[in-house]
């Protein structure tokens, strides 16, 4: 008879615990805290959160007011105004109870990066170009190094 028990430790307690029909051993190849397992849509919204709570320690009272959130792709349809052709965002204004909005569309901003530095930045000139269109404002204002 096999004990499960071996020096009063569970099996999952023990450095090793299984090792079924030779193919090794059944444990994280990799931590969760490291960059290998975080996958493309968690950097993006880290990098997103991040962006925003820098502009909120610089511009809280336009900042607090507007939510944001992050979509994957545009909608199909937009409205015949709007230009579709490099469509990375929209701010949708306050209204009838409703807060002011920005929403960023993933997939078109990845799409156009080659690395994390170009994605980081895109994120924060989307950001701000959204809420200087939101408060009619200039986004040079908003932030200095918008577009460079």
């Amino acid at each position: 008879m096999v004990s499960v028990m071996i020096n009063n430790q569970p099996p999952w307690s023990r450095s090793v615990y299984r090792n079924s029909h030779g193919r090794g051993i059944r444990r994280p190849t990799f931590g969760t805290r490291l960059p290998r397992y975080r996958t493309r849509c968690g950097i993006f919204d880290d990098l997103t959160a991040a962006q925003i709570r820098r502009l909120g320690a610089g511009w809280p009272q336009l900042v607090k007011p507007v939510q944001f959130a992050v979509e994957d792709v545009p909608p199909s349809d937009p409205t015949p105004w709007e230009d579709q052709s490099d469509l990375f965002s929209r701010s949708f204004p306050a209204g009838r109870g409703i807060p002011a909005r920005i929403v960023l569309y993933r997939m078109p901003i990845q799409s156009k990066t080659r690395d994390r530095t170009e994605l980081e930045l895109i994120i924060r000139d989307e950001l701000v170009l959204q809420l200087a269109d939101l408060y009619g404002r200039d986004p040079e204002e908003i932030d200095p190094m918008w577009g460079r």
